[in-house]
């Protein structure tokens, strides 16, 4: 049982003000929000200053690690030689590759290519080729706080359908981000990038989606790219989560690969692309944190 906050005693966020000068009024909005029937966050799911100050030095190094790989991937480069430079990049700026050992992934990176939606394992053998596009996840963890960010990249000369594919999905995510304001729902964002993909002839994974994250890898909500205007959690000020719709040139059906039991592929073998974000909801909109 939530222990009821005198309007006096300090706030519960921990800034040493009275209730009433602090969230008070933020919590009175949420309550007749959920009162009227909507999903809203509870207070654990609200970045305070000092954690947003946190997870923005861990993005600085999220950021750092894709920006190298953005400048050294090629043609003729293995998986295995973009594991080592996200690896090299974090633990020089002091920090931990979040996905390094997480439940069993051995690697420090995902690694996407052409028909895998997410989890590629990085290996000596996977080699780029001419005309393959990748997905590059970054997650990295400094001083407890977590970032989370990915880039697609197209290697050498690409068909010009794949480049389009990269090219909606990363308009997918620009057009979500607009509809990402504080006392909103995730579902507009949501309904943003699902209209948009589809229009240009695409499909959405549905199973797989965003999260919350920042003092957790992966925290709450559960951010589906299907959902309603509307609908969803609502955006309260604080609450940070990813925007990162896997978009799929054919199908939304996928299949995880049963050898390795992460990398996981479009059931139809036609290519997919993603873009991931890390935003905050903002008093008056939102920040990108990680990109």
């Amino acid at each position: 049982m939530r222990v009821k906050i005198g309007r006096n005693d300090p706030c519960w966020c921990g800034s040493c003000k009275k209730y009433k000068n602090c969230h008070y009024s933020f919590d009175e909005k949420i309550a007749k929000i959920k009162s009227q029937g909507h999903i809203v966050p509870d207070r654990s799911m609200i970045k305070l200053p000092e954690q947003i100050a946190g997870i923005k030095e861990s993005a600085k190094i999220n950021v750092a690690c894709l920006d190298a790989v953005g400048e050294q991937i090629r043609a003729g480069m293995s998986t295995e030689d973009i594991d080592r430079i996200v690896y090299e990049t974090t633990t020089k700026m002091g920090g931990i590759p979040a996905p390094l050992n997480y439940e069993g992934f051995p690697k420090s990176v995902c690694t996407s290519i052409n028909e895998e939606v997410c989890h590629g394992i990085p290996s000596p053998d996977i080699i780029l080729k001419d005309g393959d596009i990748i997905n590059v996840d970054c997650s990295t963890i400094l001083n407890g706080y977590y970032s989370d960010s990915s880039r697609m990249f197209c290697i050498g000369e690409v068909p010009e359908e794949k480049k389009k594919l990269v090219q909606v999905c990363r308009e997918c995510v620009e057009l979500g981000l607009k509809e990402v304001k504080p006392w909103g729902f995730l579902g507009d964002m949501s309904e943003a990038v699902y209209n948009h993909a589809v229009k240009n002839g695409y499909s959405v994974v549905r199973s797989i989606g965003g999260h919350g994250v920042g003092v957790e890898f992966h925290e709450d909500p559960w951010v589906g790219y299907i959902f309603k205007r509307g609908t969803q959690m609502l955006m309260a000020p604080g609450l940070m989560f990813t925007i990162e719709p896997m978009v799929n040139m054919g199908g939304h059906d996928i299949v995880v690969d049963e050898e390795n039991g992460w990398t996981v592929r479009t059931k139809d073998g036609l290519p997919s692309a993603q873009w991931e974000i890390q935003v905050l909801v903002t008093e008056d909109g939102a920040e990108v944190i990680s990109w």
